[in-house]
């Protein structure tokens, strides 16, 4: 009798219990390889995209959601929510931070995103996002060859991981000291133009990753116009002739990552320029032919403003926070566990303490960086328990589809999107990975 074939849950969560990269890639090509047998590929929302910039498609706005914890689980919910909603248009996504603070390397994210589309029996494309690719301004100035090179092995990794969609995030590099705004945009522009073209390089055969730019860093002051067309200006200017460019824009309307959490652990309400989220995805569709503005930090907004994004024609809205803190506050999460993850971030994470804050400041912004040294017990929580946390979320989720108008597109994206096979070959001696790209089965 032969054996019998392990249960692709039982793969991934040896993938995501093992320390081993070595034998996280070997388990990643396991689900990988079960993946395509099934009709599920790593895809590029790039043609659909242009799609949106061409105006063939759009009147709804692609959720891009960050999973930091319970990622096998939560990517579950999002396919039965994408399955209900007759939903193709939706995209997993984690920050370079993220990855070392949740403790997931891309070949694991990828993979129990995909382990999590067969054992929902999802079909066609999936997206797997590198977000906030984000040049670290003080590493720069300090050495910027150096930091360009960390950043492009990461998406080196991150596409050979199947993330065929990177969000390259130089606006860290925006001067605004200089009154010239093209100047100001200078850095931001030159360094996303030299990352698009090592990724161009780098893509697998017959797949044109998605590449987004920001003109605007999070948190910090208000995009406009001037700063979109000067950006783009530039970006054309510095990108090889013959190179495809960047298919969305992120820009700064008002929030700021997590929320801004009061003393007594309420989330502050801001104010939302949903003007410029409008504006600018007008003219990147008009004048460049791209899909248009995307918005970061939503996850913590009022439910009540969610149907605004589509109606204001982004083209994609960032969601992470929000989930994280539907997990850590559930009634169902282990009252034991999340007390030895803040006893760990008081010794941890100490140095985070700000004069004057209290216990909930303290722990709301901290808690993300016990993600990852307790994710083995997150993971490990009975299946029960995991189950209707899980189900929290999942409602979470469908209302975000519902508000985003993220309804019954499954065909217009199985249309734009074309599915390619990537086969990861073994190089000759020092000559790098080669991918090849095949059509789909």
């Amino acid at each position: 009798m032969g054996r019998r074939p392990q249960d692709v849950e039982q793969i991934a969560f040896e993938l995501i219990m093992n320390d081993d990269a070595n034998a996280k890639s070997e388990l990643g090509k396991k689900i990988l390889g079960l993946a395509y047998k099934k009709g599920i590929y790593p895809s590029s929302i790039h043609e659909l995209y242009m799609a949106m910039g061409r105006g063939e498609c759009g009147g709804f706005t692609v959720p891009a959601i960050n999973l930091r914890s319970m990622t096998y689980d939560l990517a579950r919910a999002i396919f039965r929510v994408a399955k209900k909603n007759n939903s193709g248009a939706f995209i997993f996504e984690i920050a370079k931070s993220e990855m070392g603070y949740t403790a997931q390397i891309p070949v694991e994210f990828a993979s129990v995103v995909l382990a999590a589309a067969i054992k929902e029996d999802y079909k066609g494309p999936v997206f797997i996002q590198a977000d906030h690719t984000q040049v670290n301004l003080k590493k720069y100035n300090e050495n910027a060859e150096k930091e360009l090179e960390t950043l492009q092995a990461l998406i080196k990794d991150a596409v050979e991981a199947g993330f065929y969609n990177i969000d390259i995030d130089s606006s860290t590099m925006v001067d605004l000291s200089k009154k010239d705004i093209k100047k100001q945009q200078k850095l931001n522009y030159e360094i996303c133009a030299k990352l698009t073209q090592f990724i161009r390089k780098i893509q697998p055969r017959g797949i044109e990753v998605s590449v987004g730019g920001e003109i605007g860093e999070v948190g910090h002051q208000n995009s406009t116009p001037e700063d979109f067309r000067a950006f783009m200006e530039g970006f054309k200017e510095k990108l090889r002739k013959g190179k495809t460019g960047i298919s969305k824009i992120s820009v700064q309307t008002g929030t700021s990552h997590g929320g801004v959490v009061l003393a007594d652990g309420t989330i502050a309400q801001v104010k939302l320029d949903f003007d410029v989220l409008k504006v600018i995805s007008e003219i990147g569709r008009k004048e460049y032919g791209i899909a248009g503005a995307v918005q970061h930090g939503a996850s913590t907004l009022p439910d009540e403003a969610f149907h605004k994004f589509a109606e204001s024609g982004a083209c994609e809205v960032h969601l992470a926070t929000g989930f994280q803190n539907m997990m850590f506050d559930s009634l169902h999460f282990p009252k034991g566990l999340k007390e030895r993850m803040y006893e760990w971030l008081k010794v941890n994470a100490a140095s985070e303490r700000k004069e004057g804050e209290s216990e909930e400041q303290f722990y709301y912004k901290t808690r993300k960086k016990a993600l990852g040294p307790f994710k083995k017990e997150i993971m490990g929580m009975p299946e029960d328990v995991r189950d209707k946390i899980a189900a929290e979320i999942e409602a979470k989720f469908d209302f975000l589809f519902k508000q985003l108008n993220n309804l019954n597109n499954k065909e217009l994206v199985d249309k734009f999107v074309t599915l390619k096979r990537v086969i990861v070959r073994k190089p000759k001696e020092g000559s790098g990975v080669v991918h090849d790209g095949e059509g789909a089965d």
